[in-house]
C-alpha cells in the first residue's frame, strides 16, 4: 500500500466513524479549501459557474451548524443545477467548469446537507485528492530527483486528517446537528468550527 492510499484510507475509516453532523463539517470544509484556492487564481483563470456557487456553499456551512433555514436554498439551487446544461449536454456530462475540483466539491458538501448521505462526504474529499493531484501535474516547477511525485496529495490528506481532528473534537454538539439547534449553539458552531476550518490553508 502506498503512502497515498494509506492516508486516504485513514481519512475514510475515521469519517466513516463518525456521525452525520461531523461528516457534514468535513465536506464543507474541504470544500471551503478548495473553492478559496479557486477564488484566489488570476481572473482569466476562474470559472464563472464555480464563482456562482459560493452561496450554495455558505448555506451548506449553515447546515452544517444546526440552521435548518438554509435547507430551502440548497434544495432549490440544487434543483436549478440539476436542470440546467451543466447536467444536460446532450448526454454528456456538462460543460467542464461543472466538473472544476472545487464546483464539484461545494455540490457534494450541498448534497450531503440535503441526503445526509456518507458517499457525498467521502467524494468532497475525494475531490480534494485529486484537486492536490492536478496541482502537482500543473506545477510549472520541477520536482527535484530525490522528490515524492505525490507529496501534494500527501499534504491534502494530512490537512483533511487535521480537519478531522478537530471536528471529532465537537462530536456532542455536532450529533443530530441535522435536527437544528438553538441560535446560541449555532453561532458557537460557526465560531469555533466553521472559521477555524476555514482559516486553515
Amino acid at each position: 500500500m502506498t503512502m497515498w492510499q494509506e492516508l486516504s484510507a485513514r481519512v475514510n475509516g475515521r469519517l466513516r466513524a463518525m456521525n452525520d453532523g461531523q461528516q457534514a463539517m468535513f465536506a464543507c470544509a474541504v470544500a471551503e479549501r478548495l473553492m478559496r484556492r479557486h477564488e484566489a487564481l488570476p481572473e482569466q483563470s476562474q470559472q464563472a459557474f464555480t464563482l456562482a456557487l459560493r452561496p450554495l456553499l455558505d448555506a451548506s456551512w449553515n447546515m452544517a451548524c444546526g440552521d435548518q433555514t438554509s435547507f430551502t436554498e440548497i434544495k432549490r439551487a440544487l434543483g436549478e443545477f440539476y436542470l440546467s446544461d451543466y447536467c444536460h449536454n446532450d448526454g454528456q456530462d456538462g460543460p467542464d467548469d461543472a466538473d472544476d475540483s472545487a464546483a464539484a466539491a461545494v455540490i457534494y458538501a450541498a448534497e450531503f446537507a440535503m441526503h445526509g448521505c456518507l458517499e457525498f462526504a467521502t467524494w468532497a474529499g475525494l475531490r480534494g485528492e485529486e484537486a492536490a493531484d492536478q496541482a502537482g501535474w500543473d506545477s510549472d516547477e520541477e520536482l527535484d530527483e530525490d522528490a515524492d511525485e505525490d507529496e501534494l496529495i500527501h499534504i491534502e490528506l494530512r490537512r483533511q486528517l487535521e480537519d478531522l481532528d478537530l471536528i471529532e473534537r465537537h462530536a456532542d454538539d455536532l450529533r443530530y446537528v441535522r435536527n437544528g439547534r438553538d441560535i446560541a449553539t449555532i453561532s458557537r458552531l460557526h465560531q469555533e468550527v466553521q472559521a477555524a476550518l476555514s482559516d486553515r490553508p
